[in-house]
């Protein structure tokens, strides 16, 4: 369910934006209210799971989050949405953890890997069905039905769930750390709400300068409540292993690449290239038949050859396959324009995300596996979070830019000029104004397709470095022993 619904969504976000004549900032918020919750409270999750039994919190999650689908399947305006989707959020944050804390506690380190790495082939072919699934609801139906779908799914794993999960819970005492919840929902909403508006308001705007300081002081406060509360949400003794660092470190910069990814190339595809919903929901199938097929066999990497070296090549492929996705502009078939790229991409993400995985869950002592499961996810999804708002920023400056150079170019009037560029948060469904000619109309679609090409190609260099950066990460941090030295004194606040 999760992970079908974050790239249906994804894919939805074009027939989103036209339905409900939404700019980038709109479709930023349907995104980053999901991601806001999940991030903030997904380690309250994994610690729930971890004290109160993670079978039970896991089926928890998954009604909250059918309930939520609903909602999102009814909402009128945007608003409601962007909130419905925030509930499902703290749906996910229960359910998420939960899995993976699941099967690592069912299973020895010797058969973890391959455990971890069906896991991820699981994740990978749902995530295939997804687009392909959400792109035909949505041509055929209503974008309202690729949250719909999320009820029977619901009632399907809530059954299976009770029938065939066994119940886990850490045997450490504790409590929820509600302090530490706060402060990380308040400083990441913060945040992100600065780096949002910041596309519309600019930087020196007092609304937006006062959030990005509340953020900072609340992600502060978050560190000073961890080191003092009896019970931490993020115990800080876990990052005194090097590789469980590591890992985290390597975790924010990938995520962050791809989760850009995912947001941007839907967009592309749809609102530039032309592709229907269907089309480009098929198009994201090599990169996740990748993944899956190769899960199993990318799992077994680590007790082979250790995780050093997967984890030093699987982002470089990555950066080659975000390099090959900036050389395409309009047009083209995509056999040889977006294929190849993601063929690259997804062979690098196979090749790293398993092996990611199984390090941080062996890095922790087996009491620690719904924090440390926890953890990571949030930190992956905070890599999302934060890199999908500040994108809009990048993306809408050097798309305003390049579409100013190109108009001046045009014989096009001032006042024409001039409505273009007040609506260039819309990007890409920014539509040439009315009664203005057919030739006219044409070179101006031509320059924002032109202009958006330029603004993407900027942002997959951008995720390219990221992931070489990740790549250096496990260079320095990631042993390369096929066994992972457990933290010491991982039960230290």
């Amino acid at each position: 369910m999760a992970f079908i619904d974050s790239t249906v969504v994804n894919v939805a976000l074009p027939a989103l934006q036209s339905s409900f004549g939404a700019t980038v900032v709109g479709m930023q918020w349907v995104v980053e209210s999901y991601g806001l919750t999940l991030a903030a409270l997904i380690l309250v999750g994994g610690s729930m799971g971890d004290l109160f039994g993670r079978r039970r919190v896991f089926v928890s999650g998954v009604a909250l989050f059918a309930v939520s689908s609903v909602a999102c399947g009814l909402a009128s305006s945007i608003a409601q949405l962007i909130v419905a989707r925030a509930i499902q959020g703290v749906g996910a944050a229960f359910l998420v953890p939960g899995g993976l804390a699941i099967i690592s506690a069912s299973f020895d380190e010797r058969d973890r890997g391959r455990a971890i790495g069906t896991w991820s082939g699981s994740t990978a072919i749902t995530t295939a069905i997804g687009p392909v699934l959400g792109g035909w609801l949505m041509q055929h139906l209503s974008w309202r039905w690729i949250f719909f779908i999320n009820v029977p799914l619901a009632v399907a794993v809530i059954a299976i769930g009770v029938w065939r999960v066994p119940e886990s819970r850490s045997g450490r005492r504790g409590s929820i750390d509600w302090q530490g919840a706060a402060a990380t929902t308040l400083g990441l909403g913060a945040l992100v709400f600065g780096f949002i508006e910041s596309g519309s308001l600019g930087w020196s705007h007092p609304l937006v300068i006062g959030a990005l300081a509340l953020g900072i002081g609340a992600a502060a406060s978050f560190l000073w409540i961890e080191s003092k509360v009896t019970s931490p949400m993020v115990p800080l003794g876990l990052f005194r292993s090097a590789t469980f660092s590591g890992a985290n470190l390597l975790t924010l910069t990938l995520y962050a690449a791809i989760s850009v990814f995912f947001f941007l190339l839907p967009m592309n595809l749809i609102q530039v290239q032309g592709y229907s919903a269907t089309a480009a929901g098929a198009a994201l199938l090599p990169l996740i038949l990748l993944m899956f097929l190769l899960s199993r066999w990318s799992g077994g990497l680590v007790s082979r050859y250790g995780a050093r070296r997967p984890l030093i090549v699987g982002p470089i492929i990555a950066a080659a396959g975000f390099l090959l996705c900036s050389l395409p502009s309009v047009g083209g078939s995509y056999g040889v324009t977006f294929f190849p790229a993601l063929v690259v991409l997804g062979l690098g993400m196979a090749v790293s995300v398993a092996p990611l995985t199984t390090v941080v869950m062996e890095a922790v002592d087996e009491s620690r596996l719904g924090t440390a499961s926890g953890i990571n996810n949030a930190v992956a999804r905070v890599a999302g979070l934060l890199a999908i708002a500040l994108v809009g920023v990048v993306m809408t400056g050097e798309f305003r830019s390049h579409l100013d150079r190109s108009l001046r170019g045009l014989p096009v009037p001032e006042n024409v000029r001039s409505e273009l560029q007040s609506n260039a948060g819309r990007l890409a469904a920014l539509k040439p104004p009315e009664g203005i000619g057919p030739r006219s109309s044409a070179d101006i679609r031509a320059t924002i397709n032109d202009s958006f090409v330029s603004s993407f190609r900027l942002v997959m260099w951008m995720c390219a470095l990221l992931a070489l950066a990740s790549a250096a990460t496990a260079w320095r941090t990631i042993p390369g022993a096929s066994r992972i030295r457990v933290a010491e004194n991982a039960s230290l606040a």
